[in-house]
């Protein structure tokens, strides 16, 4: 089973990834390596976010590594919030915050039509690839479930009637946008 740093402290994260590569890598954690280090997410695009992230834990661990950044992009709010989902309600706020205000601006809109976008930057022998996963869906008006994490309460994948946060970790991690990146991730490190 082959060894790879996730370069992220985000718990929800960590449990998603080790659950979809069971069996298939063994994930170690910035705090397995010592990294307790917050690292800033500076970029303007989910991809830049992603490398800035995997290239300080190669350039100050030396490690093999990948890391992920991820946005829930709405149709009706020109693709945001995107690359700033995690802090879309401003700083110190929580996914319940940003959720809210997610459904406040979509209160008066007709049109939910929104995907979930991942994009893995895999830092490996030297070289740098990116992984990306896309699920449609849309936004329902009020949170259902308490399964997932972030927008999962209002966010609907085509093809399904429940939330992700309904859905249950094993549907939700065989069709999800982490899944779709992670599954080509390994494909690679397997090829």
């Amino acid at each position: 089973m082959k060894e790879i740093v996730f370069a992220t402290n985000n718990r929800h994260k960590l449990d998603e990834i080790g659950k979809i590569t069971a069996g298939r890598l063994r994930i170690l954690s910035l705090a397995d390596i010592g990294c307790h280090e917050e690292i800033s997410e500076t970029g303007s695009t989910l991809e830049e976010n992603a490398l800035i992230k995997a290239r300080f834990v190669r350039e100050k661990y030396g490690c093999h590594c990948f890391a992920d950044d991820t946005g829930l992009e709405v149709e009706a709010l020109d693709g945001a919030p995107g690359v700033y989902s995690s802090r879309y309600a401003g700083a110190g706020c929580n996914s319940a915050d940003n959720t809210d205000k997610l459904l406040k601006a979509l209160q008066k809109t007709e049109n939910r039509t929104a995907r979930f976008r991942t994009v893995i930057a895999l830092l490996v022998n030297g070289e740098e690839h990116l992984f990306d996963g896309v699920i449609r869906g849309k936004i329902i008006s009020e949170k259902r479930g308490t399964g997932g994490f972030g927008y999962d309460p209002v966010f609907i994948p085509d093809g399904h009637a429940q939330t992700f946060a309904e859905l249950g970790d094993e549907t939700k991690n065989s069709i999800s946008h982490r899944a779709l990146a992670i599954h080509k991730l390994v494909k690679y490190l397997y090829s």
